[in-house]
């Protein structure tokens, strides 16, 4: 999966900036395999010992929960942004996913949708704390 899209990406020609975005825990096992991509080399290599290099418009990134089984080595290769999960609330997501109906069903549709969710959600959220049991904790 990562060695066709990112064979894709290196055959746009295009000045356009292409995102490899990884979503989910670090496994020591792939990570490290990415070590080559994440140093000045800018090279992926690939486990049939294809070698893919990267374009200067290329770009990954990483949304992990923790760095717990990253090592030392590829923590040193990567630039770090930690958002920590209580400072972050649901407005923010549910503002972004908001956003893509405002094309389609206009400003007010938009405006409206998010007043029902700053009337309600907290209030929902605030019941479930108090009365139920929450198996996965909610933003």
């Amino acid at each position: 999966l990562m060695g066709s899209s990112v064979r894709q990406c290196v055959n746009d020609q295009s000045r356009d900036h292409h995102w490899i975005i990884c979503d989910g825990p670090v496994d020591a096992v792939w990570i490290e395999n990415l070590n080559t991509v994440l140093d000045d080399n800018k090279m992926l290599c690939l486990a049939n010992s294809e070698r893919i290099k990267y374009s200067p418009y290329m770009h990954m990134v990483f949304e992990v929960q923790d760095l717990a089984c990253a090592s030392p080595a590829t923590v040193s290769r990567c630039g770090m942004v930690y958002i920590d999960s209580n400072d972050i609330r649901w407005l923010p997501y549910v503002k972004t996913w908001s956003r893509k109906f405002e094309e389609k069903f206009g400003e007010l549709y938009t405006e409206y949708l998010l007043s029902l969710f700053n009337t309600h959600v907290d209030k929902g959220l605030t019941f479930i704390r108090k009365n139920c049991k929450e198996v996965i904790k909610q933003v």
